[in-house]
């Protein structure tokens, strides 16, 4: 399992289209936007057929996106050699 958080900034006015655009992305969750500050907090989960890095460049090349910024990530890949 890989997740990551990002933050997105884009003009408040371009957020219906921003935001569609988003959820078209395979794993975005959009969790919250303020118009005050012009974001969008997502994360991204992999699944089946796509990684979280492939949806993170995604979003980055999205409409009237104007900046992605990573706030968070986490993986499990490789717990599993470390000892208890």
């Amino acid at each position: 399992m890989k997740i990551a958080s990002l933050v997105v900034r884009a003009l408040p006015a371009d957020f219906p289209e921003v935001q569609q655009s988003l959820r078209s992305i395979p794993g975005v969750e959009l969790h919250g936007a303020s118009v005050e500050t012009g974001k969008i907090i997502l994360t991204v989960e992999d699944g089946e057929g796509w990684s979280v890095a492939d949806s993170i460049i995604a979003v980055n090349m999205a409409p009237r996106i104007h900046g992605v910024t990573l706030a968070y990530e986490y993986t499990d890949e490789g717990l599993e050699h470390l000892e208890a």
